[in-house]
């Protein structure tokens, strides 16, 4: 396989990101497989590319092979996004697990402690679904230029608690990529987006952008990413 950086031509970026995706079918069974789903634009691109790469599969085996996801639905993210996951789901046939926090948020803390609430209400319910629906593989749409810390991740990295690889197909895109990808596809994506927010999280964490990507995210967790990532976050 071509050996892809961040200046790499998009056609390029998209042929190592699906070449990734459909090598894992040879190692995982299409069941075992989910995308981290956040309905932000990056991982609805992973989505798309994957929703593609099981369709060509399925089409080799005369099987109609279903896209998996896992959403985590914190409580507390913006309601738009939550609508805009429904729908692609049901418009591109989804089989989407939501996921809920055990946690009853009209008396919890929101949003004082970052770490802890990010640990309480993602990492916690994550960890519990890849372990109830039984995911050995977990596709994700994170990307190296959006925060210093991603620098030194991997196209694949073993995690525990529990067992279960993470595979991050989209590691070099840039944001003009996914932009341009979004738009020569026609892929879906987010009105927020288009009322200038860049990147979406939770809504008590969440601003319209600034000079970077990441600038409306909550500063103290941007802080503490690679805590949070050593915690099981993406």
């Amino acid at each position: 396989m071509t050996a892809i950086n961040a200046a790499s031509p998009l056609d390029d970026k998209v042929a190592h990101s699906a070449g990734l995706m459909s090598g894992m079918l040879e190692m995982y069974p299409p069941e075992r497989i989910a995308v981290a789903w956040t309905g932000g634009k990056d991982s609805t691109v992973v989505l798309a590319l994957w929703r593609e790469v099981l369709k060509n599969k399925g089409k080799e085996a005369s099987l109609v092979l279903v896209p998996q996801a896992l959403s985590i639905d914190t409580g507390i993210k913006f309601p738009e996004v939550m609508a805009f996951r429904d729908r692609i789901a049901l418009q591109w046939g989804v089989d989407v697990k939501v996921i809920r926090p055990d946690v009853d948020l009209s008396s919890y803390p929101i949003a004082e402690n970052p770490v802890k609430c990010c640990a309480d209400l993602k990492i916690k319910p994550l960890q519990k679904a890849i372990d109830e629906f039984e995911i050995d593989l977990l596709i994700t749409g994170i990307r190296r230029d959006e925060h210093p810390s991603r620098a030194g991740r991997r196209f694949m990295e073993v995690r525990d608690e529990p067992d279960h690889t993470l595979l991050n197909p989209i590691l070099e895109w840039t944001e003009m990529d996914i932009w341009s990808f979004i738009t020569m596809h026609q892929i879906p994506h987010c009105e927020l987006y288009d009322q200038g927010y860049r990147s979406l999280g939770c809504k008590p964490c969440t601003a319209k952008g600034g000079n970077s990507e990441r600038d409306g995210r909550s500063a103290e967790k941007e802080r503490n990413l690679e805590q949070l990532t050593s915690m099981g976050y993406f």
